[in-house]
């Protein structure tokens, strides 16, 4: 298994649970320095993806690209796939499309968490998930051309009535057909809902494609009251090879967080 760092380019999130605020030149350096493999990067959009810097400096620091996030479409512009207006949910499309097509040319994965939206007065749940399902289809065949799965993270119950565990997800994944999109199984999110949190990964098996390594209070695994060593376990039963990738606050700052992350993995690894 591989590590990875979270790396905020929204100014906008910047009291949000990301690990390093500071550019990507910055990031990377911190990473490297630390011993992570790799960074997850949460950008404003596709844009600030290309023109080779990101590339650059991934290669200089000896980093991969482990994932792309695509919050910044909810929290900056307010788009959401399962929201009441058509054109809406068309304008979110879209731009997680483009963030497929920029993390896909870098070798990464782009992931689906707040902008799945939820039910709303004009929306009934059945409805939204028929709109995340259509959506699912398209943007993970567009991830597909690159060679890419596309990741859905189902959230606790305070940020959305879609799918708050793990299993309801891949449920409705296996029966919806959508073989490319995997599962982004946060630790965080999971301790608010599921019942055993090793169990629940072993039962979720092949469909777990990304962990954001976080403990109970979204500190840095450690700093809560999670156990490392059953979610290490379970991850290895299945056979995961992917990223722990840490997306936690950068408290009580973010060199310990970085500290502990590592400390959390290699003994236990």
């Amino acid at each position: 298994m591989r590590t990875a760092v979270t790396v905020c380019l929204v100014p906008e999130a910047r009291q949000g649970p990301f690990v390093l605020h500071d550019g990507l030149a910055a990031g990377c350096v911190a990473a490297a320095a630390a011993g992570y493999d790799g960074v997850e990067v949460f950008p404003p959009g596709a844009e600030s993806l290309g023109g080779g810097e990101v590339r650059r400096l991934l290669a200089a620091h000896g980093l991969e690209l482990a994932a792309v996030g695509t919050g910044a479409g909810w929290l900056v512009h307010q788009l959401h796939l399962c929201h009441a207006d058509s054109s809406v949910r068309d304008r979110a499309r879209r731009f997680i499309a483009e963030m497929i097509d920029a993390a896909g040319e870098l070798g990464a994965p782009a992931i689906i968490g707040s902008m799945q939206g939820r039910s709303s007065p004009g929306v009934s749940r059945e409805a939204a998930l028929g709109h995340l399902a259509d959506a699912l289809h398209d943007l993970a065949s567009r991830a597909a051309r690159h060679g890419q799965s596309l990741l859905y993270e189902p959230l606790n119950r305070y940020e959305t009535d879609l799918f708050n565990h793990q299993a309801e997800a891949a449920a409705f994944l296996d029966t919806r057909g959508l073989h490319g999109v995997r599962l982004l199984c946060d630790l965080f999110h999971m301790n608010i809902e599921e019942a055993d949190v090793a169990a629940t990964l072993v039962a979720c098996g092949r469909r777990v494609g990304h962990v954001h390594w976080a403990d109970s209070n979204r500190r840095a695994m450690g700093l809560g009251h999670t156990a490392a060593g059953p979610v290490i376990a379970a991850l290895e039963a299945i056979g995961y090879e992917g990223w722990l990738s840490a997306e936690v606050f950068p408290l009580p700052s973010a060199a310990v967080a970085l500290r502990q992350t590592i400390a959390s993995i290699r003994p236990a690894g």
